[in-house]
């Protein structure tokens, strides 16, 4: 089945369109980070030609330490997120964890993401459904790219079917995550748009300790690799200080090296898209 085409706002993600980039900071640290970053990357895409929707956490709710930080909450952070697209012009996205976050954010936002550990929990993914957005759907480390199938299929009975999917990494011992690329191809034969989550792809979980560490080297490789597989389009998270970041320090993408990926990464895209 060939992918069907989604439309967070007017960003295009699926066959045939253009390459698509969400990216943002891991967790919303201030508005004026998340403002000055939307601008930043916004202006970058427009100049590649690429779609751009920016994605924030309002909480991260699978911190590793019980003490690190999470996040303004859901108020204040999609209030943060609203500003953003209105004062930049960008779609939104940012991830849910709870059924009673759902509607609140379907509000605020263009589009809601499921997090990767909790896309099979049956009562998020109805009521993120019913939300009436887009949904970005992260396949979980433990879970086979074709079983998929039945957690759109919880979207698709809610009454959504406007549902993207996003590879992120497999699970391969401990503390190690690998990337599979016959999952790209194999999601889109359900008829989804798929990403490749790039940064988070290349997390050490648990690998500092108290916090995840990661091999930042590593995200362009992976990048450029799952957009010759087939990508519809890249999740990065990027900060303008990744090691000043307060979550995801380790697998952020600096944001001096987002404009040369994402125009590396459009070009294979091209390659892919017209065969040429």
């Amino acid at each position: 089945m060939a992918p069907s085409v989604v439309k967070i706002a007017d960003v295009p993600l699926g066959a045939g369109a253009p390459l698509a980039v969400v990216a943002g900071p891991c967790v919303i640290e201030s508005p004026d980070l998340c403002l000055r970053l939307a601008e930043a990357m916004k202006k970058l895409c427009d100049a590649a030609g690429v779609g751009y929707v920016f994605k924030a956490s309002f909480d991260k709710a699978n911190r590793t330490a019980l003490d690190s930080f999470r996040g303004p909450g859901l108020d204040e952070g999609l209030a943060v997120l609203a500003k953003v697209r209105d004062e930049i012009g960008t779609p939104v996205l940012s991830d849910v964890h709870l059924p009673n976050q759902c509607a609140a954010a379907g509000q605020a936002l263009d589009a809601l993401q499921i997090p990767a550990f909790l896309c099979r929990q049956t009562d998020l993914i109805v009521a993120a459904a019913e939300a009436g957005k887009p949904l970005n759907i992260k396949k979980a480390q433990f879970m086979a790219p074709e079983d998929m199938a039945n957690v759109c299929a919880k979207a698709r009975e809610s009454g959504n079917d406007r549902i993207v999917l996003t590879e992120r990494g497999t699970f391969f011992g401990y503390r190690r995550l690998v990337n599979d690329m016959r999952s790209i191809p194999r999601m889109q034969a359900l008829g989804r748009p798929v990403l490749f989550d790039a940064t988070h792809s290349v997390q050490t979980p648990g690998g500092e300790g108290n916090r995840s560490g990661g091999e930042r080297e590593m995200i362009a490789p992976l990048a450029c690799a799952a957009v010759a597989a087939g990508a519809d389009g890249l999740f990065l998270e990027v900060h303008p200080e990744p090691e000043k970041g307060l979550s995801d320090a380790a697998s952020m993408l600096p944001l001096s090296e987002a404009a040369a990926l994402i125009a590396k990464a459009k070009r294979i895209r091209e390659i892919v898209v017209d065969g040429t």
